[in-house]
């Protein structure tokens, strides 16, 4: 039982803000605050209105909250013991803006779901198991499963090792998650449209969902190189203005409906590997140009490139065997996928795995204003 303690600075005797306890932490390249979900209020609308105080939204810089003025810096995880057999944890990511006041549930983020197992064990919600620690976890916006193994010597989390990721400086220990179900995310399968390849407004297109709805296409179609540098795209009105277009065309293709306000599908830029790996890409998150790639984003491009027909081919570079390492060029780097492929049904990616890093940042509570509370909507 959480009990919320309506204290901090009175003024003229009326409390002003009111403490939530949170551990503020990295899962892979991106970051943000972590929750009990039993900490937060119980009504979704009530939780939605104390999340845009944490965060600092809707605000370009965030200034009045914890957000890093940028997509992958407004995050929070949500996590609780789940009740479905075989499932240790649920975990809800929630996707906010800096510039919006909209909190997403509705899309997957691998990055921030790599933080979960060690908060659950920081919090004490799960038991460490030995020298390595793996647990099943169910990803709640899309009902996704995936078994975490993190590093657990002596009983508790380690986050210092020499595994090291595109994105990230420094090296940490190496969390591997293993999804068992990513087919179908959030639209309703691999292939929304029925086809591998699409013409849609004038640019052939592979829409696709192995994780994160994707609208992949060659960066060529739309008259650049793919190998334009972050700055470069996101400077580019032009473009963005016709990707965004494209988005919203292939969003009703999907079978998604007006995507105009939603965080899906993202859209990325294909050109041939230049720097040893099996693609280049160039991910916007829908808006702004990533400076890396996201984790089930760079399932959805692998799955793709092991897809006849589709926009990646003729451009990746991808070894033969049932077992797939696909190496995902982005702007400061890469990312690895390990896809394995049915051996009966061809071309059936039954699992993907890779390697990703978490650190604990903080721990404290966060303070928000006690007038966005109502006392009905507190948990008992």
């Amino acid at each position: 039982m959480t009990l919320f303690v309506m204290q901090s600075w009175p003024h003229n005797g009326f409390i002003m803000q009111t403490p939530i306890p949170t551990l503020f932490m990295r899962g892979g390249t991106s970051r943000g605050p972590f929750f009990l979900e039993s900490d937060l209020p119980a009504s979704t609308m009530a939780r939605d209105r104390v999340l845009l105080a944490v965060m600092g939204s809707p605000d370009p810089r965030q200034i009045d909250g914890l957000g890093g003025a940028h997509p992958l810096t407004s995050k929070v995880g949500i996590v609780r013991n789940s009740e479905m057999s075989g499932v240790a944890l649920d975990f809800l990511f929630v996707q906010l803006q800096p510039n919006s006041d909209v909190v997403d549930t509705t899309p997957n983020c691998g990055n921030m779901l790599a933080a979960v197992v060690p908060f659950a064990l920081e919090r004490g919600l799960v038991s460490p198991q030995g020298e390595t620690t793996t647990l099943r976890v169910l990803t709640l916006n899309t009902n996704m499963q995936c078994d975490i193994t993190v590093h657990t010597p002596h009983g508790q989390v380690s986050y210092d090792g020499e595994a090291r990721i595109d994105g990230v400086p420094g090296t940490s220990a190496p969390i591997t998650i293993n999804f068992l179900d990513t087919e179908g995310s959030v639209c309703a399968s691999l292939l929304p449209t029925g086809n591998v390849r699409d013409i849609i407004n004038e640019v052939e297109v592979t829409c696709i969902d192995n994780g994160m709805p994707l609208v992949l296409f060659r960066a060529e179609a739309v008259g650049r190189t793919g190998y334009e540098s972050v700055a470069e795209l996101n400077a580019d009105t032009q473009l963005k203005a016709r990707i965004e277009r494209l988005r919203i065309a292939c969003g009703h293709a999907m079978g998604l409906g007006d995507v105009t306000s939603k965080n899906y599908p993202k859209m990325t830029l294909v050109a041939a590997p230049r720097d040893g790996g099996s693609l280049t890409t160039r991910s916007f998150i829908p808006h702004v140009c990533h400076d890396a790639i996201g984790v089930l984003a760079a399932v959805t491009v692998g799955t793709a490139c092991v897809l006849p027909g589709s926009v990646t081919e003729g451009l990746a570079v991808v070894a033969e065997g049932q077992v797939k390492n696909i190496s995902v060029e982005h702007p400061t780097g890469e990312f690895s996928v390990e896809l394995e492929l049915a051996s009966t049904v061809p071309h059936k990616v039954v699992r993907a795995a890779l390697l990703r890093t978490a650190r604990l940042i903080m721990r404290g509570d966060v303070m928000v204003p006690s007038r966005l509370l109502d006392p009905h909507d507190l948990p008992e």
